[in-house]
């Protein structure tokens, strides 16, 4: 065998290998992204049933473990009475009515720990077996970090519900649900770019900047939902498209300064939302347009219109959600529907640069 032949079949066989390591890793961060869905869908059911506040201590080890006798409930429950939510709203409810909405905050903690281990244990599996490439390594530990970083997040919004309030601070839920959805977006962006790529050039020069634009707005909407979400805003001014009566209702800058009622006023945070989710529809529907006339036989051209009948279908849930005012199924599927167009986005957006260069994972 000649040295020619002898390269040939080393590159072949470290082009196997590449392969089969990316698949496993694409299957793992598969898994990851299923949980994180699973996880703020469930911290949505948390919120919607006003569980959120019945765990009034962060404990993330000990807290794993829920109470397991009839003087462990009622010590949790005692706790739970000394917070205004249980004097202002639930005063009153038994151990019972209390597990009830226990038990949907600790599966919500759960899960967020599960998490950890099932993004952490296979992350250091894959490292010492080489089968992560050196490029990963280390975006994938600052997403791990990223994660721990979020649990403490999680704890610094429920505590602002536990002395003056009765729920959580807009800013801190915002800015929970806004990390959570930036995880999943970059857990989407690292897993797609392993995955093979269409060799079909953009449709247009700018089909890439839009595709980003497009993804961007997706999260920022998001943002803009847990706005509405923590100020309860969904339950009030419940027609569509008018709103209280107008296209553009009155009464959007009655708070001074005015910048404050963009996060502190229900009726203008609901409005900037529902102008939110005109602005998401206007771009991708330009996006798709200008796609479907330069290179409608692109496999970018059929993601745009995949990615633009995604949006549609979020808005409609969006409306019935608004319309019907908030029940607990659409109001989850109107968030479930949300972590599915980010995640198209961000893979439409990840799919213009086409696949990481291949390389050994190990030295």
């Amino acid at each position: 065998m000649n040295a020619t032949t002898v390269n040939a079949y080393r590159s072949g066989h470290d082009s196997d290998r590449i392969d089969r390591n990316r698949r496993q890793v694409r299957r793992w961060l598969a898994v990851v992204l299923v949980a994180l869905a699973v996880l703020v869908l469930v911290g949505g059911a948390t919120r919607l049933t006003g569980s959120g506040l019945s765990i009034t201590e962060w404990k993330p080890i000990h807290g794993a473990i829920p109470p397991l006798t009839a003087a462990e409930w009622q010590e949790e429950f005692e706790l739970y009475k000394r917070i205004p939510q249980y004097e202002q709203i639930n005063k009153g409810m038994t151990v019972d009515e209390f597990k009830s909405i226990f038990w949907w905050e600790w599966a919500h903690r759960l899960i967020a720990r599960s998490i950890g281990f099932i993004f952490a244990v296979p992350l250091v599996f894959f490292w010492f077996t080489g089968r992560i490439e050196k490029r990963l390594r280390w975006p994938l530990t600052g997403l791990l970090a990223l994660g721990g970083f979020q649990g403490f997040i999680g704890w610094w919004m429920v505590s602002s519900g536990l002395a003056e309030r009765v729920s959580v601070s807009q800013y801190r839920l915002a800015t929970h649900l806004t990390i959570a959805c930036l995880i999943f977006a970059l857990t989407m962006w690292i897993m797609r770019a392993l995955a093979p790529h269409s060799e079909d050039a953009p449709p247009t020069a700018g089909a890439r900047r839009m595709a980003g634009i497009i993804a961007c707005m997706a999260i920022f909407q998001i943002y803009l939902g847990a706005l509405v979400a923590g100020l309860h805003a969904g339950l009030t001014y419940n027609t569509w498209p008018l709103m209280d009566g107008a296209l553009v209702p009155g009464g959007l800058f009655v708070q001074q300064p005015w910048w404050i009622n963009l996060f502190e006023n229900p009726k203008t945070v609901q409005f900037v939302h529902r102008l939110g989710a005109y602005v998401l529809f206007a771009l991708a529907l330009i996006h798709l347009v200008s796609s479907l006339r330069a290179a409608p036989e692109t496999t970018h051209a059929r993601r745009a219109l995949l990615l633009f009948g995604l949006v549609c279908l979020q808005a409609t849930i969006g409306i019935l959600t608004l319309v019907w005012q908030v029940p607990l199924v659409w109001a989850l599927a109107h968030q479930g529907g949300a972590l599915i167009v980010l995640g198209f986005a961000i893979a439409h957006w990840r799919g213009f640069y086409g696949e990481f260069p291949r390389e050994i994972a190990d030295d």
